[in-house]
């Protein structure tokens, strides 16, 4: 048996990977690894049925089996149409039914937390902020006291300048978790999305109550907040590209 036919005996019995790597060996064994009926067998073993047809619903088998072998990892984002520069945000937040905190924070000043954190926060909060997981954050001021037992409630609005449209981030969620190991209260809402993305749902909108605790162990000194879309984007081009899909109205 001449080493051609022993090769078309062994070559369908390998994997895809295998196969590749006798391609790699000569000219002779590029070209019998190319023929396609190898890496039929491969593509019969992932996907029995796409090889019951006479032909290949592609141009080979070979490109069927390069295309869709592996799931295609970190795949390069496009650019976002949207910029930090167009946009501002409008965040309320009250207790009980008292105003504590309003203001129009530019995209640009929240987009970054160019801010230092104040002196006698715990270390586990000063690790959190400095983690490489994106979030913006804000420092409050003036600072101001939340006393413990009070509903603490949040509203976050985003504007665009560029278009005049304004899309709900948050709706007057309540801060229901205080998670003392870090010191940050949090609340969350679930993103509105625009009908022309009727298949994205379920991404929540985390905001957090950056806080300290001092004498009075009746309440917490909260100095800043933090805005989180942890469950879809981790950087700033994906929080943009987040951002506009909206439900801009």
């Amino acid at each position: 048996m001449s080493n051609e036919e022993i090769m078309k005996v062994v070559l369908p019995l390998l994997e895809g990977k295998d196969l590749v790597t006798c391609m790699l060996v000569c000219k002779q064994w590029r070209e019998i690894a190319q023929d396609d009926y190898f890496w039929k067998c491969l593509c019969a073993k992932k996907w029995p049925s796409i090889c019951k047809q006479s032909s290949p619903p592609t141009l080979s088998y070979h490109k069927l089996f390069k295309t869709f072998y592996k799931r295609q990892q970190n795949r390069v984002l496009l650019p976002p149409r949207l910029s930090f520069n167009d946009l501002e945000f409008y965040i309320d937040i009250w207790t009980e039914e008292s105003l504590v905190f309003s203001e129009v924070v530019p995209g640009p000043v929240l987009q970054k937390g160019a801010w230092t954190p104040p002196t006698g926060i715990s270390d586990v909060l000063r690790f959190h902020l400095a983690s490489p997981d994106y979030k913006m954050t804000l420092p409050m001021q003036p600072r101001f006291d939340i006393p413990l037992g009070q509903t603490v409630s949040v509203s976050v609005l985003v504007g665009r300048k560029d278009s005049r449209k304004v899309a709900c981030i948050i709706n007057r969620s309540v801060f229901d978790y205080i998670d003392r190991s870090t010191y940050r209260a949090m609340a969350f809402d679930y993103l509105d999305f625009s009908p022309a993305h009727p298949f994205v749902s379920g991404i929540r909108a985390w905001i957090s109550l950056l806080f300290m605790e001092h004498g009075n162990e009746g309440a917490i000194d909260v100095f800043g907040i933090e805005l989180d879309f942890c469950d879809a984007a981790n950087s700033e081009d994906q929080v943009l590209w987040l951002l506009d899909m909206l439900d801009w109205k």
